[in-house]
């Protein structure tokens, strides 16, 4: 993650999913500063303008989708805008996660801070109150498309702005109206086209590609630090990630992943004791580790590209210019996030493949001084044979989340919204599958660990021997059969702490080894 400061400017500085998940985590507070207060009041006043006036401006002083040729009169102008919230909010299943919620209010709030959007300081400024607050409304799951912004989910989470839904409070959804009054707060009137740009956006889907990138990023590390210690384990052969072979075909990830495990591996002694063995060349699942933990590891840079466009970006409807200037497009079309999502979905699972395929070598015992399924005695004892199991079961049900969300399109509004993203699904399913993929890399932790203990008293890199050592002080060498799923869980809470990360950082900086690659400052960083 990027550093982030102590305060971030809503809508003057760029925002990413670092500073964005540390606004969200309470380590940095998002304020508004006296100039863009100023270009926020310059926008609202802007819209106040059109709305009386008698020229016809979408979303402003008409109807909605198909009603856009549909006039409004200045007295109907805000019952326009409280309905628009109340009719869309049709979101149904499990509410999102406190995190999510809030990082669609904080994305929501540096979009309308920029001052195209007409959106009153004061509707900001209470959204700012829930963020600084935690104060997090319900947003149901399901009902976004990705076409006209994530209407559905939007419209949940800024219904508490006008008195309605319910909201979070220390840990217990409560009705909004009874927060309020504990508060002494009055709910907002929203103003001419207050609601539309508040519901029109793209928030659902980029909160989510914010998490993704965290999430994907931390199980990408992992999967190389877990390949580097199946590499040890299984005595294979570390010339495939010779940095020559990976200029003459300069991919970053793949050169990326190439130096990131010589430079874990630097010393083995595990390493040095098969250097002239007879084994000419080892499975696909070690042998190419750069190349495919490398492709997943340029996708992921695609989407955390993308994200930092599409979150310092308006992406409501209309775009307000000027009072004699609006335009109404399609910035709120969730298509430019949701195909690189779908792109970051199929990363990771093939990720999750690779590692399964690592965990089943692992128990073949091919590798000298390994035994057959991870186990000296086995007959009586299955050793690690039911683990893969659990992996290939992962790795499959990976494959069926998949199939790619932005390929199905299915017509709404009418016919007005011919066309539609689905990008929601796409970063909700990703997510799913990055949950999988920890598991995966997890149990391959507990699997290569114990391979490893078989090569002993040789001594790994100072890095791997720390990272094993961490492993061990959790999880005991295995000697016979047991119920194992408390420890693989003990393993793949390592991976969703960034547990091992953190151990190969210290150790690096304590023995003055680098870590860094040529590439790091890409993809090291959100």
């Amino acid at each position: 993650m990027a550093h982030a400061s102590d305060v971030f400017h809503y809508g003057e500085e760029h925002l990413t999913a670092g500073i964005a998940l540390s606004i969200a985590r309470g380590k940095t507070r998002g304020i508004l500063s006296q100039s863009v207060k100023a270009e926020i009041n310059r926008s609202a006043a802007e819209v106040k303008s059109i709305a009386e006036g008698d020229k016809a401006v979408y979303g402003i002083n008409t109807g909605f989708g198909p009603l856009c040729t549909t006039q409004i009169s200045k007295a109907e102008t805000s019952t326009l805008q409280k309905n628009l919230l109340m009719s869309h909010a049709v979101g149904l299943g499990e509410p999102i996660s406190d995190e999510l919620a809030k990082l669609m209010m904080i994305l929501k709030v540096h979009a309308l801070a920029k001052g195209f959007s007409g959106v009153r300081e004061e509707t900001i400024e209470r959204i700012i109150h829930h963020i600084d607050n935690d104060i997090i409304p319900l947003v149901p799951e399901q009902g976004s498309v990705g076409a006209s912004g994530d209407l559905a989910p939007l419209s949940h989470l800024f219904l508490p702005l006008i008195g309605l839904g319910k909201v979070k409070v220390k840990g217990q959804f409560i009705q909004t109206q009874e927060w309020l009054s504990s508060e002494n707060l009055a709910p907002i009137a929203l103003g001419a086209k207050e609601g539309l740009g508040l519901i029109n956006g793209t928030q659902f889907i980029a909160a989510h590609a914010v998490l993704i990138v965290e999430k994907l990023q931390n199980v990408l590390t992992h999967a190389d630090i877990a390949g580097a210690m199946m590499v040890e384990g299984l005595l294979a052969s570390v010339k495939p990630f010779s940095p020559e072979l990976h200029e003459v075909r300069p991919h970053k990830g793949s050169q990326h992943v190439a130096a990131f495990i010589r430079h874990l591996l630097d010393g083995s002694e595990v390493v040095h004791s098969h250097a002239n063995c007879a084994r000419v060349q080892d499975p696909y699942s070690l042998r190419c580790m750069p190349q495919v933990h490398g492709a997943s590891r340029n996708a992921w840079l695609h989407v955390k590209e993308m994200l930092e466009v599409e979150i310092n970006s308006v992406t409501d409807n209309p775009i307000v210019f000027s009072k004699d200037h609006t335009i109404s497009g399609g910035n709120f079309h969730g298509q430019p996030m949701a195909l690189p999502i779908d792109y970051a979905c199929l990363a990771a699972a093939e990720v999750g493949n690779v590692s399964d395929r690592r965990i089943y070598l692992s128990l073949e015992g091919d590798t000298p001084g390994v035994p057959k399924l991870l186990l000296k005695e086995t007959g009586t004892n299955s050793g690690f044979m039911i683990p893969q199991y659990t992996t290939a079961a992962l790795a499959s049900e990976n494959k069926g989340l998949c199939f790619p969300a932005s390929a199905d399109s299915i017509p709404t509004s009418l016919g007005q919204e011919d066309h539609v993203s689905m990008g929601s699904i796409a970063g909700r399913k990703t997510l799913r599958v990055i949950e999988n993929v920890e598991k995966i890399i997890g149990v391959e932790i507990f699997c290569a660990a114990q391979a490893l203990d078989f090569h002993r008293p040789l001594k790994s890199s100072k890095i791997m021997a720390a990272i094993h050592e961490h492993v061990r002080r959790k999880i005991d060498h295995i000697t016979k059969d047991g119920v194992m799923n408390e420890k693989m869980e003990t393993a793949i809470e390592m991976v969703k702490n960034k547990e091992l990360i953190k151990v190969a950082k210290e150790v690096a900086q304590k023995e003055g080894i680098s870590l860094n690659t040529d590439f790091s400052d890409e993809f090291d960083r959100y």
